[in-house]
């Protein structure tokens, strides 16, 4: 990951067993953990090859109580929090989380564009800068996918919020166009096309993982669901899409089948 305006940095779950769902996600993906040293935070860190990648904790009560669900949120980083929210509403976006301070960690904020798909910006207090793992390093973030409504329109806001550019669009014949773009560097970054059928835009995310068919197997003997897949993508990759205990949604891509 790196520490660039634009650039997705961090992954986080919320669920209502933190610690049953780090034990299903260390079985599946592989991932270590670590506390995260954060006084009272109650936060756990998931690491892949020792290196901070995600982080999870205990979806807070009063969330829960006012309908919240277990699920995962990706952050992209901000050089100035309070500028990219206060932007993000000026574009026809919505602030769920007014920027505050995390202490010892950074400042951050969730956001939601226009079509109602939440994401998180933060601004680390001290630089989390590693290098960026090379495509299908298992453990890390391989790909990021926004199905919208109207995917021309979302990718305008983010373009204007972030500065991303478009790639290649990958005609899906039915399905539409699969619009390809880049966080600032030369490769594919992520993906976004509309999909009619879900009951809200939102974003996916997808952690690299050794084999597709080997990762359906951890899935369900560690409790979780297959919702979809495995499915090769265009390149040859192949997806899954899972739900696990608690039932969050999750996402893996891997070099084989």
């Amino acid at each position: 990951m790196t520490d660039s305006h634009g650039s997705f940095v961090w992954y986080e779950l919320m669920s209502t067993d933190a610690s049953a769902a780090q034990d299903f996600y260390k079985a599946v993906i592989g991932w270590g953990t670590q506390d995260s040293g954060v006084a009272g935070a109650n936060y756990t860190l998931f690491t892949a090859d020792g290196v901070p990648v995600s982080g999870s904790m205990t979806l807070p009560a009063e969330a829960s109580a006012a309908g919240a669900k277990p699920g995962w949120i990706a952050y992209v980083m901000a050089d100035d929090v309070d500028a990219t929210a206060a932007k993000a509403k000026e574009l026809g976006g919505s602030v769920h989380h007014e920027p505050s301070n995390i202490l010892g960690v950074g400042r951050f904020a969730i956001i939601a564009d226009p079509q109602g798909a939440a994401v998180g910006v933060i601004k680390w207090e001290k630089s989390m800068d590693t290098p960026t793992a090379p495509p299908m390093t298992v453990g890390h973030a391989g790909w990021h996918e926004l199905m919208a409504q109207d995917w021309p329109k979302a990718f305008e806001f983010y373009a204007s919020l972030f500065g991303w550019t478009k790639k290649d669009p990958i005609d899906m014949g039915a399905m539409g166009t699969y619009q390809l773009f880049t966080m600032g560097g030369d490769g594919d970054d992520g993906g976004m096309m509309n999909e009619s059928e879900a009951p809200a835009p939102y974003w996916m995310f997808y952690i690299s993982v050794d084999a597709a068919d080997a990762a359906v197997d951890r899935i369900t003997a560690n409790g979780g669901q297959v919702m979809m897949g495995p499915d090769e993508v265009p390149g040859g990759a192949w997806i899954i899409v899972g739900r696990d205990p608690q039932g969050a949604a999750f996402a893996l891509v891997a070099p084989k089948r």
